[in-house]
C-alpha cells in the first residue's frame, strides 16, 4: 500500500498558531532576551517561524540528541551528537522542540541543561501527545495537541521525508 498523507492542520492554522505562540513568548520575556534551543532536525522548521515573530532580542543554539532503547521505544538516556556552542549561565533559556511524545528523552535533556544553570528554562513544542506521556514533562508553550498518530511535514518526517511539507499531516499506510 502506497503512504498517503491526511492534512491534520493546514498552513494557515499553523502560521496562526505559531503567531499566537510568538505574542504569548514575547510578552512572557518582555525586557529580556530569549535564548532559543532547538533540538535537532525536526524542531528547525518551528524554531525559525517561530524566532521571526517573536517581538523580543533572540539568539539561538542548536543541539543534535538521540536517545538508546530497545529498538522500538526510546529509553530516555541521552547522547548529544551535536552540543550547544554557547554557555546557558545566566541567559533565559527556551527550548523548542518539534513534537513531545514520551517525555523520557527531553526529560533527561532538560537536566542535563539545567546544570548548565540558565535563569530560567522554558519548553515550547509544536506538537504534544500527551495520551504517551510515561515522564513528566512541563511544557510551557503547546502548538497543539494532537492524538498518537504518526505525523509529519513542518519539520516531521518519516524517513527523512515530508520535513519540507507546510502543513502538518497523519501519514498513512506505512507499516
Amino acid at each position: 500500500m502506497a503512504e498517503t498523507i491526511r492534512v491534520l492542520y493546514s498552513e494557515e492554522e499553523v502560521d496562526k498558531r505559531v503567531r499566537e505562540l510568538a505574542t504569548r513568548i514575547s510578552e512572557d520575556y518582555a525586557g529580556k532576551q530569549v535564548h532559543m534551543i532547538c533540538v535537532l532536525k525536526g524542531g528547525v522548521f518551528f524554531m525559525c517561524e517561530l524566532a521571526k515573530r517573536i517581538t523580543v532580542p533572540v539568539s539561538m543554539d542548536f543541539m543534535s540528541v538521540s536517545s538508546y532503547g530497545d529498538g522500538t521505544s526510546s529509553s530516555g538516556v541521552v547522547k548529544i551528537a551535536k552540543d550547544l556552542d554557547e554557555s546557558l549561565e545566566g541567559k533565559d533559556v527556551l527550548i523548542v522542540e518539534d513534537i513531545i511524545d514520551s517525555g523520557r528523552t527531553l526529560s533527561h535533556l532538560i537536566e542535563i541543561l539545567e546544570r548548565r544553570h540558565p535563569n530560567s528554562m522554558r519548553l515550547c513544542t509544536l506538537l504534544d501527545k500527551p495520551e504517551r506521556r510515561v515522564k513528566k514533562v512541563d511544557v510551557n508553550y503547546t502548538g497543539f495537541e494532537i492524538p498518537d498518530e504518526f505525523i509529519v511535514g513542518y519539520g516531521l518526517d518519516y524517513a527523512q521525508k515530508y520535513r519540507n511539507l507546510p502543513y502538518i499531516g497523519i501519514i498513512e499506510g506505512v507499516e
